[in-house]
Parts: C-alpha cells; sequence; structure tokens
C-alpha cells in the first residue's frame, strides 16, 4: 500500500477531493467528504450544538453543506437529521426503507429525496454509489464517492462482507473501514448474551479480523488512506484495529488512522 500520511487540516487546499469524520462510535456518527465546490454530511448522529461545534472544528458551519446522506435509521446515525437538515436547508437522501422506519420524528419538515440502493446518483461534483450492506436495519446502505478520478469507499455498520462489497470497493484510493469489536474482548466482555450475538452476528458489526479480510480480498495498490471506524469503546482499541489492518497492508499500524468518538478525524486529502 501507500506510505502516504494523514494531511493536517491547515495544510488542505479545497482542490481535489477530501474527506473527514465528526465522530464516530456508538454515541454518534457524521462525516463530510467534499469534492470540487460539493460538500455532503453523511449521517447526523449529533445535536445542532454539538455538530455545528465539530464542523468548525473542520472549518465548515451547516450552511456550507449541499446536501445529507443517512446510511439507516439508527440513532446514532439520525438523531440530529431534521434539525441540521432545518440548519442548512439542504434535501436529505436516504432509502425508502430508512424513510419508512425513522418515522415522522426524524423526517418532519425535512426534504427528503429516495434513492434506490443500487443506482448511482451525483450532488455537485460527488457520484455518490450506495449499496446495500447486511445489517439490522430496515434498507441500510453505506457509500462509495468519487470526483471521476479518485474513489472514497465507506462502510460501517456491516455484519458480514459480501461478495459486492467486494466488488464495490475495488480500485478504491481511501477506505474508511469499520472495525467494531475485538472479537476476544467482546466475548469476554461483561455485555449481555444477547447483545454479544446481536453485535457479533451477520447482521450486525464488523470486527478487526473481517475488515481486515475485506482488504485482502482488495488490490491495495491505489490505497493513499486507510481509517477504521465506528470502533466501540468497550470492545476494542485504535491499536488493536489499526495493527489488524496494517497486517494485511504490509505496512506499519502507524499508517492506518482511527476515527474517535469524540474527535473523529481531520481532513484528509485524495491527490
Amino acid at each position: 500500500c501507500s506510505t502516504s500520511s494523514s494531511s493536517d487540516p491547515a495544510d488542505c487546499g479545497h482542490a481535489g477531493m477530501r474527506f473527514a469524520s465528526l465522530g464516530s462510535g456508538s454515541r454518534g456518527n457524521a462525516m463530510v467528504v467534499e469534492a470540487g465546490a460539493s460538500r455532503v454530511l453523511v449521517d447526523c448522529g449529533f445535536g445542532p450544538r454539538n455538530l455545528t461545534k465539530r464542523l468548525a472544528r473542520l472549518g465548515l458551519a451547516p450552511g456550507d453543506l449541499d446536501a445529507i446522506l443517512v446510511t439507516h435509521e439508527h440513532s446514532d446515525h439520525v438523531v440530529g437529521i431534521g434539525r441540521c437538515a432545518a440548519a442548512c436547508g439542504r434535501e436529505v437522501f436516504m432509502t425508502h426503507g430508512t424513510f419508512v422506519a425513522a418515522g415522522r420524528a426524524a423526517t418532519a419538515g425535512i426534504r427528503v429525496a429516495l434513492i434506490d440502493s443500487h443506482t448511482a446518483f451525483a450532488v455537485g461534483d460527488l457520484e455518490i454509489q450506495p449499496f446495500p450492506v447486511p445489517h439490522d436495519a430496515r434498507e441500510p446502505v453505506q457509500f462509495v464517492f468519487s470526483d471521476g478520478n479518485r474513489r472514497l469507499g465507506l462502510l460501517t455498520d456491516t455484519g458480514h462482507v459480501t461478495p459486492h462489497v467486494v466488488e464495490t470497493f475495488a480500485a478504491s484510493d481511501a477506505i474508511v473501514i469499520e472495525c467494531n469489536h475485538d472479537a476476544d474482548m467482546l466475548a469476554r466482555g461483561n455485555y449481555p448474551r444477547s447483545l454479544k450475538h446481536r453485535i457479533a452476528g451477520r447482521f450486525g458489526h464488523l470486527d478487526n479480523l473481517a475488515a481486515a479480510g475485506l482488504l485482502a480480498a482488495l488490490d491495495c495498490s491505489r490505497l493513499q488512506h486507510v481509517v477504521a471506524a465506528h470502533l466501540s469503546e468497550h470492545n476494542n482499541t485504535p491499536q488493536l484495529a489499526c495493527t489488524a489492518l496494517a497486517a494485511v497492508l504490509g505496512c506499519a499500524p502507524e499508517w492506518v488512522g482511527a476515527a474517535s468518538q469524540e474527535e473523529g478525524f481531520g481532513w484528509r486529502d485524495l491527490k
């Protein structure tokens, strides 16, 4: 894999494509993807004040967003959607299943654009390819983003890696991938047995080795960035996640990034 390092937010320009996380984990998720003059927010698991504070760390405000995308209806991804959409006055893109499952409380008063889980669409300079994933939600999707030259794949909240996911992630220049838990830590932990089964099940969340297995199935020669995301605060550590991914990539664990709950990660450029 490439040995390029993470971009410092202060050094990032606006040309090309870049992405950043506002926070990643069971207490709230949101990510920003930008290409050219276009900028989208993926999920909004934070209230308006918290969201505004987190956007400000990236030099942004809610009004700088061009659209909001939703992966699925779980609260750590949608709790702030309605108020965020009202603040920025933008459309919210989601599948019909997510729209129905989210309910009126989450979608009242916002402009919703329904998407098909297999059909690409565009927001300005960004082409966005949704794809279905196995997760315990109504019609969950994840996304691959492109500006025509570079490709960023996002994969979280997924119970297992399907052949379609592998095909969709081919020729990626950057990947943000769920490393929710370390299987041994989860098994030894204090969660109820039913919750452990849900997390580790085929419609739950990827563990470190499952995430590494996806990378092993890909041609990684184009990768500029790999970031572990949606880490459990009780059943994983950034060191375990990064070490598992680095072992497949053949690079130092320090090259692999890890998104945190409080800080997410700063801007990363795609050249």
